[in-house]
């Protein structure tokens, strides 16, 4: 009986898997974001080794999610006039370019720490991009509609099981090589998703919007957006946490050398315990037959993870710590994906790259700005006292998005939204 549970699970988890252009992206996205991680862990300890400026090294974290802010709203509206299976290929061929830049710098004797701004710079203006088209793309690799959940939440488990190998890869190859390896593996690793992009068979879609003026398509994409209550909601509810609540991630090196009294292992179990966590959220997300009920995931989720926040702030006993870790980091994959699968299941396909793009503004966009607040105040209150006050307002803001929720009850337009599609 258990064999046969363990199958249907199987089967139901991974349905997304049986459409052959999402098995293909989901195997060359596998490869590419176990070299993303490997960059992003070779990238700052690089700085730091070549400056010991820690103000650099915030400089160059910044500079590297900053553009999302500017670019985010005109990406979204340009991505819904192109083809953005050819937007995506191009800042896949363009990342991998940025990668390479960056070991050929490496290993000419590069040590001037504005090109390593420079090319953050870049690929901040590439990200901004690649994400809704990333986001938006995947309605196009899925035929049934009722799948799109279970692919968004493959795309995050196989998200998060990178970010749990890639900073150990990361950390042995820097040992054993350097840096500039390192970024060389990233770009080698984009000829796999490449490859995938390639070899895929899709159908040709209709072009909208072709003519009209990027700021009209623009402010059509925000009214659009921001005009129905429930989704703005979710919006904003993003926009909190991710300003007040998801930059505690700066914190964990004070958490785990002053706080915890450890070093870079306890630094690395902490984000392994939230990576961990995140997974299991991921997997979850999949075995589900379909997107009703997102909504009380996202307000359960969102009011849990706040909390959490606060009780890891009041910790300092390491195994609490990675207990409570864990569960932020699956209250943050539950209420980050659901978000994401309700928006791409009751969105219009042609403003869908629109609307991703103000979701990608509201997490990608706004972190930056939570981490310089988190930084400032972290310096002269402390880490526990800042992430506890902004974990408090997390769930001020929480609370009154699930009582909004449980308000409008049986007559949730998301749910009806959601049954009709």
């Amino acid at each position: 009986m258990s064999d046969i549970w363990g199958k249907t699970w199987l089967r139901s988890t991974f349905r997304s898997l049986r459409y052959r252009n999402y098995r293909l992206f989901f195997a060359g996205q596998g490869v590419s974001l176990m070299g993303t991680w490997i960059q992003r862990i070779a990238l700052p300890w690089y700085v730091f080794r070549l400056t010991g400026s820690p103000f650099l090294l915030g400089v160059v974290s910044f500079a590297g999610w900053i553009p999302a802010i500017i670019l985010s709203p005109v990406a979204g509206a340009i991505i819904d006039r192109w083809d953005r299976y050819k937007v995506l290929l191009w800042t896949q061929v363009l990342s991998m370019a940025q990668a390479l830049a960056l070991s050929v710098y490496y290993f000419t004797g590069g040590s001037d720490p504005l090109v390593l701004i420079a090319l953050s710079l870049l690929l901040g203006c590439i990200n901004a991009f690649d994400i809704p088209a990333r986001q938006s793309f995947v309605v196009d690799m899925v035929d049934d509609r009722k799948d799109l959940g279970n692919a968004i939440a493959l795309n995050s488990s196989m998200f998060n099981a990178a970010r749990l190998v890639g900073p150990s890869v990361a950390g042995i190859m820097i040992a054993l090589t350097n840096e500039g390896i390192c970024f060389a593996v990233n770009g080698a690793s984009f000829i796999f998703v490449i490859g995938s992009l390639l070899a895929m068979n899709l159908r040709e879609k209709e072009l909208h919007g072709k003519g009209q003026a990027v700021m009209r398509v623009i402010r059509e994409g925000f009214a659009y957006t921001f005009g129905f209550a429930p989704v703005r909601n979710i919006m904003v509810l993003l926009a909190l946490l991710s300003f007040m609540g998801m930059p505690f991630i700066v914190l964990m090196p004070v958490f785990a050398k002053d706080v915890l009294m450890g070093g870079p292992r306890t630094y690395g179990f902490l984000m392994g315990a939230m990576g961990a966590g995140a997974l299991i959220g991921a997997l979850y997300l999949a075995s589900r037959k379909d997107a009703r009920g997102l909504t009380r995931i996202i307000a359960g989720s969102s009011v849990g993870f706040s909390i959490v926040l606060v009780a890891f702030s009041l910790s300092r006993w390491l195994v609490l710590s990675l207990v409570l870790m864990s569960f932020i980091g699956l209250g943050m994959i539950l209420l980050t994906a659901s978000s994401n699968t309700i928006l791409q299941t009751i969105v219009d396909d042609d403003k869908r790259a629109r609307v991703m793009s103000f979701y990608a503004l509201a997490i990608v966009g706004i972190f930056p700005l939570g981490s310089l607040f988190m930084g400032f105040f972290a310096d002269r209150f402390g880490a526990p006292l800042t992430l506890g006050f902004g974990g408090s307002i997390c769930i001020m803001g929480s609370l009154l998005f699930a009582s909004r929720m449980i308000l409008n009850g049986k007559n949730d337009p998301i749910e009806t939204l959601i049954h009709e599609r």
